[in-house]
C-alpha cells in the first residue's frame, strides 16, 4: 500500500467517432433486420399455414421460424445495448463480429436439415460462443474460461457427431427430417446408444449438472455476451431434443432418465442458487436449474413446453443479466437485505389458494394435468413454482399485508394465463413437428421426481437446509468455479 493519496477520476465514456462505430452500427441495423424480416415470415406461417419445406441441406418449419424470431429478438438488444456498453474498449469491431456471426450460426442451426450442416453449425455456435468467454484476451482468467468452455462444446459436438454416425450407418439417412420414417429400423440397443449421445450432447451445451463448471467460469465474458449466452445458447438443450424427439421418446427408460436429470438439474441448481452471494454467478447456477426444468419438460414429452420455457426464461435471463448493476447496493454488513420471518395464517392461506387456482387454470387452458399421465407433473410443476413465486411476493413489505393479500391473485393467475396462452400458441405453430407431445405413463419414479420437488421447496422456504453445515459447504465448493478464471484483484478488471 503506498501513502501517497490517490486521486479516483470518474468521468463520461468517450463518445465513439463515426468511424468506430461504423460497423457496429451497420450489424445493429442488419440484426434487426433480420428481426423483422423473422416476424414478417412467422405471420405469414401462421396466417397460411404453410407445410414444411426443404432442399435435403436446409429445413423450414414451425421451429425454425419461433426460434429465428427469438434468435434475432435477444442478438437485437445484445448489440443496441453493446454499443453503449462497449464504446472506448480496444476490440469493439471483433466483439460485434462475434455477436453477429453467432447470431447466423443459431439461424442456420435450427434450419439445418442435413447432419453434416447440422453438426456443424453446433460446433460453429459453440467455437464462437468460447470466443466470447476469452474474449479479452489480455486478462489470463478469460483465456482460460474460453479453453475450457470450448473443451466442453468440443465434447458436445463429438456426442452430437456420433449420434448422426449411428444412425447414417444403421439406417443410411443424412437428414433430421428423415429420422421419424427410419426410427423404427433401429434396435433397442442403438435406440439407446444413439439417445444417450443425444441426451449427453445437450446436457453439456445447456450446462446442467455435473457439465456446469463451463458455465460458471463463463463470467469473464462482457456483459453482454452473458446475456446472449444465458438467454439463447444455453438452449440449445431443448432445440436438439425437439429436433431428434421421434428418436428419444421410442424408448421410455430414455424419457424417465430426461426427467431424472432435469429434475436433478433443477433442484441442484435452485440450492447452488441459494448459497451464491456474487450477483452473476447466481444468475449462472439459476440457468442450471432453469435448463433442468427445460429438460424435464421434454422428458414428460412435453416438447412444446420446452420450448416456450426457454423463450420466456430467455427473455427474463436476458434483462437480469443487462441490468446486473442493480444488484449492487451499499448497506451496512449489519443491515437484512433480504425479507426475513415466515407467512402469517392468511399469508399461508392465500399463497395455497393462489398456487392451486393456478394450476388449474393452467389445466384447464392447456388440457393439460386433466388425465392421469405426465402432464399431471407438469401442471404440478406449475404449482409448486407459483407457490414458490407467491410466498416471495409476499414477503414483499411494500405494501401493507391486506393489499398483498389481495393483489396477488390479481398478479399471478393472468400471469399464469399469459403462460399458457403463450404455450398453446408455441404448440400451434410447430404443430408440424413430427413429435411435439408424447406423454408418457405416471410411475413411481415421477412419484419421487414430485416429492423431491416439493421437499426442496420446504427445506428452502423453512431454511432448515441451513442447518446442516456438511451441505452448505458442499453446495459452496459446488458454486467456485476453476480458481484460474476468478478475477481477484480490482486492477484486473481494466482492459487496458
Amino acid at each position: 500500500m503506498s501513502d501517497q493519496p490517490q486521486t479516483t477520476t470518474i468521468r463520461a465514456l468517450p463518445a465513439p467517432t463515426d468511424t468506430d462505430d461504423r460497423l457496429p452500427a451497420v450489424l445493429t441495423r442488419l440484426v434487426w433486420l433480420l428481426w423483422f424480416a423473422s416476424a414478417g415470415i412467422l405471420v405469414v406461417y401462421a396466417i397460411t399455414g404453410t407445410p414444411p419445406s426443404g432442399s435435403g441441406i436446409l429445413r423450414i418449419d414451425g421451429l425454425t421460424v419461433v426460434m429465428w424470431l427469438t434468435v434475432t429478438f435477444f442478438s437485437g438488444i445484445v448489440h443496441s445495448y453493446s454499443r453503449r456498453y462497449m464504446a472506448g474498449t480496444r476490440q469493439r469491431n471483433r466483439f460485434f463480429g462475434r455477436v453477429f456471426a453467432f447470431t447466423l450460426t443459431v439461424m442456420l442451426l435450427v434450419a439445418a436439415d442435413h447432419f453434416l450442416l447440422f453438426v456443424g453449425a453446433w460446433l460453429g455456435m459453440g467455437v464462437i460462443m468460447a470466443r466470447l468467454i476469452g474474449h479479452l484476451e489480455r486478462w489470463p482468467q478469460a483465456r482460460i474460461a474460453g479453453r475450457l468452455a470450448r473443451r466442453y462444446f468440443f465434447a458436445s459436438s463429438a456426442l452430437l457427431a456420433i449420434a448422426c454416425l449411428m444412425l447414417w450407418s444403421q439406417t443410411g439417412i443424412t437428414t433430421v427430417s428423415a429420422v421419424p420414417s427410419a426410427v423404427m429400423t433401429l434396435s433397442t440397443p442403438m435406440l439407446l446408444g444413439i439417445s444417450g449421445a443425444l441426451v449427453l450432447a445437450a446436457m453439456a451445451q445447456s450446462a446442467l449438472i455435473p457439465f456446469h463448471t463451463w458455465l460458471l467460469a463463463s463470467m469473464t465474458a462482457p456483459t453482454p455476451a452473458s446475456a446472449l449466452m444465458h438467454a439463447g445458447f444455453v438452449n440449445a438443450g431443448g432445440i436438439l431434443l425437439a429436433r431428434f424427439a421421434s428418436i428419444v421418446t421410442v424408448v421410455p427408460g430414455v424419457m424417465l432418465a430426461i426427467v431424472l436429470i432435469g429434475a436433478t438439474s433443477a433442484l441442484v441448481g435452485k440450492l447452488l442458487k441459494s448459497v451464491q452471494v456474487d450477483a452473476k454467478l447466481r444468475l449462472g447456477c439459476s440457468t442450471t436449474g432453469q435448463m433442468g426444468f427445460m429438460l424435464m419438460q421434454a422428458g414428460l414429452g412435453y416438447f412444446a413446453a420446452a420450448i416456450t420455457h426457454l423463450i420466456l426464461h430467455g427473455c427474463y435471463k436476458a434483462y437480469l443479466f443487462l441490468s446486473v448493476g442493480e444488484e449492487i447496493a451499499h448497506t451496512s454488513p449489519t443491515e437484512s437485505t433480504h425479507p426475513t420471518g415466515g407467512l402469517s395464517a392468511g399469508g399461508l392461506v392465500v399463497t395455497a389458494v393462489t398456487a392451486i387456482a393456478g394450476g388449474l387454470l393452467f389445466a384447464v387452458l392447456t388440457g393439460k394435468g386433466v388425465r392421469l399421465d405426465s402432464g399431471l407433473l407438469l401442471t404440478g410443476l406449475i404449482v409448486v413454482t407459483t407457490l414458490h413465486a407467491t410466498q416471495s411476493a409476499l414477503r414483499a413489505r411494500m405494501l401493507p399485508a391486506r393489499y398483498r393479500y389481495a393483489a396477488l391473485p390479481l398478479v399471478f393467475l393472468p400471469a399464469i394465463a399469459i403462460y399458457a396462452g403463450v404455450y398453446t400458441a408455441v404448440g400451434q405453430l410447430m404443430a408440424d413437428l413430427p413429435v411435439l407431445t408424447a406423454p408418457t405413463t405416471l410411475t413411481a419414479v415421477h412419484g419421487v421426481v414430485a416429492l423431491a420437488f416439493f421437499g426442496v421447496y420446504l427445506a428452502i422456504e423453512t431454511g432448515v437446509y441451513r442447518h446442516s453445515t456438511r451441505l452448505y459447504v458442499a453446495l459452496v465448493n459446488a458454486t467456485r468455479p476453476p480458481a484460474q478464471t476468478l478475477l481477484t484483484a480490482p486492477e484486473e478488471y481494466h482492459e487496458s
